[in-house]
């Protein structure tokens, strides 16, 4: 039960094979300590059901070990409420494989704290999928770090809502590079604001596509 279960030293939980801990009821994992969370070995956390992940606490997602929040499945990974996902550290945040990135749901992805958009590394950024990126609020898209917005793919930028490409930083327009410059959709180019359009650089500007330029409106 849950009692023997607290009374559990860290040798005796990691010792548990995986149909014992796949066993284990949401009430039990639950009742972990964040020290016995902490404890637990990543092959466990890996063999953790979608059932039992989504009913770790607030407090042992945020005890989880950067291993072990690498050891998350993919199920895993999807299975975490967009509670659980904004109270993981940063640091266990910028750990997590591509794999893992590359599976957040929308309502997840759309979740994710300033903080945790601007600890996202580049690798990480390239990893979201097109559905996600769209669903980012203009205050997230203005988190992102300069060098991780270079570092997008152009078929990423492509994707970007015009709200999300108007809401762009002057800092972060300066930085795109020409590949995604000419990437931005015509509807995207359109709701560039004047002081946008003024932060292009020239090689930009120049490497503009025809029906760029064509979409530009008389204000730009």
């Amino acid at each position: 039960g849950t009692t023997h279960l607290l009374a559990l030293e860290a040798v005796d939980l990691q010792s548990l094979k995986t149909e014992q801990v796949q066993s284990l009821t949401t009430e039990q994992v639950q009742a972990l300590t964040t020290t016995q969370v902490q404890a637990v070995k990543t092959t466990q956390i890996a063999a953790l059901t979608t059932d039992q992940v989504a009913s770790l606490t607030t407090a042992q997602v945020v005890a989880l070990t950067t291993a072990q929040a690498q050891a998350l499945t993919t199920d895993g990974v999807q299975a975490l409420t967009t509670t659980q996902l904004q109270s993981l550290e940063t640091v266990d945040l910028q750990v997590m494989k591509t794999t893992q990135i590359a599976v957040l749901t929308t309502d997840q992805a759309a979740a994710l704290t300033t903080s945790q958009i601007i600890a996202l590394t580049t690798t990480q950024v390239q990893a979201l999928i097109t559905d996600d990126l769209v669903v980012l609020s203009t205050t997230q898209i203005q988190a992102l770090e300069i060098v991780d917005l270079q570092a997008m793919k152009t078929a990423q930028i492509a994707a970007l809502t015009s709200d999300q490409a108007a809401a762009l930083t002057t800092a972060q327009v300066v930085a795109l590079t020409t590949s995604q410059v000419q990437a931005l959709i015509t509807e995207n180019v359109a709701a560039l604001t004047t002081s946008q359009v003024q932060a292009l650089e020239i090689v930009d500007l120049q490497a503009m596509k025809t029906v760029q330029i064509n979409a530009m409106t008389s204000s730009q």
